[in-house]
């Protein structure tokens, strides 16, 4: 279930619904136990790979590539760059890099006429409710339609 909160925009003074997520967030160990009951890894070995996880894509993507995960989507870095650019090409430099960015795509099936049938992440039979609790229980989460606002970065 998906809950989503009421948010009157500040720009053009419309309504619309805002995903949030309600909770602690899962960690890293019951990720581990739910994949150990699926599969036939123990807890501690499924703990130890997701663990080092992070680290291994890292590595890959600081090579220069992406990382595509089965069932899950592809990772990989964008550049963030300061200032408003340079008038020629000849004057663009690694210098102008301030930052970087984890992206993600969750990965998607396409039926034979290349319409999006399923995308990872993302349950087909998510019913949506609106969101009884405090407001400042549930964290504010992303991509929950219009209006819906991005996560902030942790990286920036």
């Amino acid at each position: 279930m998906g809950f989503f909160k009421k948010v009157k925009q500040k720009i053009n003074g419309m309504w619309y619904p805002q995903s949030i997520t309600v909770g602690k967030p899962v960690t890293t160990d019951e990720v581990a136990k739910r994949l150990a009951i699926e599969s036939t890894v123990s807890p501690a070995d499924t703990f130890a790979v997701l663990k080092s996880l992070g680290s291994v894509l890292g590595s890959y993507m600081a090579d220069g590539r992406t990382v595509k995960l089965d069932g899950v989507g592809t990772f990989y870095y964008t550049a963030v760059a300061s200032g408003n650019g340079v008038d020629s090409s000849d004057k663009v430099t690694a210098k102008q890099i301030t930052g970087v960015r984890v992206r993600f795509i969750p990965e998607t099936s396409r039926s034979s006429n290349n319409l999006v049938t399923t995308r990872s992440l993302v349950n087909s039979n998510i019913f949506w409710e609106e969101w009884g609790g405090k407001s400042t229980t549930p964290s504010e989460g992303g991509g929950g339609g219009e209006g819906g606002g991005e996560a902030p970065d942790p990286a920036a």
